[in-house]
């Protein structure tokens, strides 16, 4: 009996974890964490009493909210004592992600947990307020009012201009090119003046400490590094779209993969994201 309940429980799960997994990295921006609370959800999916339950898929994202929220709790306490800047685990996709780009999910960061819920939830997932409140336990003026204020929060953090499918592909293969071969002429002519550079490797691997800012800095750096990539090579796996932006992931001297997104305006990078922390890549092999 409890084998057929077993089942029955994953075959009305098993549909929706791809939704739900979807909502929980987006909550915390780690793809074990979001993992791991989907997984609580589906225990907590075979032990309730599913004929009681009218919209399995409401009924679930609520419990995977909540469970998000509270994990957030011990997720920021965590991240107040992180080696460097932190950065959301990459997820490489074929098509660009229009909903929530690299640079909206680190707007997201400053954001209380339940003003992220609820802009989440109603702006991102297109859920009514009623809804909102249902899940995260407010009354629906009050998750109007979270919503208000996240949206001010983040509207920077939105895309104001798209590059097209293959123009960022395109710029993502030349980076890596540029980068790599040490043609720092053709690096430079790709960078904005106030471009920046964030490198994610959580104390696990070498990476910058603090944010690269401006043209001159960074510049400099990537000198640096090009006489590195000479000695110990950096070979490309493949181009793509990580977390909404054009970019490439590569195997390099240690070993380790590493991903590079790139943030672009107006044809020029303002922005380069960088991910070593090993425990960051798990899922990309």
């Amino acid at each position: 009996m409890a084998g057929a309940a077993n089942n029955d429980a994953a075959a009305s799960f098993d549909p929706l974890r791809p939704k739900l997994i979807r909502v929980a990295y987006r909550m915390l921006g780690s793809v074990a964490d979001a993992e791991d609370m989907v997984q609580e959800a589906f225990i907590r999916w075979m032990g309730a009493d599913r004929t009681a339950v009218r919209e399995p898929e409401a009924f679930l994202r609520r419990t995977v909210t909540r469970l998000c929220l509270d994990q957030l709790k011990s997720a920021r306490r965590q991240r107040e004592t992180y080696i460097g800047p932190w950065l959301p685990d990459p997820i490489v996709e074929e098509q660009e992600e229009d909903d929530v780009t690299l640079p909206l999910m680190l707007a997201l960061e400053r954001l209380s947990p339940l003003e992220r819920a609820a802009f989440l939830l109603h702006d991102v997932f297109g859920l009514g307020f009623d809804e909102v409140a249902a899940t995260i336990r407010r009354d629906p003026a009050a998750c109007r009012q979270l919503a208000t204020r996240a949206r001010t929060h983040v509207r920077e953090a939105r895309p104001r201009f798209r590059v097209e499918k293959e123009r960022g592909l395109e710029l993502a293969a030349a980076f890596f090119a540029a980068s790599r071969s040490g043609d720092m002429k053709a690096l430079g002519a790709m960078l904005a003046a106030d471009v920046s550079v964030h490198a994610d490797g959580g104390g696990k691997r070498s990476a910058a400490l603090r944010p690269l800012i401006g043209f001159d800095e960074v510049m400099k750096v990537q000198t640096h590094l090009a006489t590195l990539f000479k000695v110990h090579g950096s070979k490309l796996v493949r181009t793509g779209f990580i977390n909404g932006l054009p970019g490439f992931i590569t195997l390099e001297a240690d070993g380790e993969f590493q991903t590079t997104a790139l943030e672009i305006e107006d044809g020029k990078v303002t922005a380069v994201y960088i991910v070593r922390n090993p425990d960051k890549l798990r899922h990309l092999h």
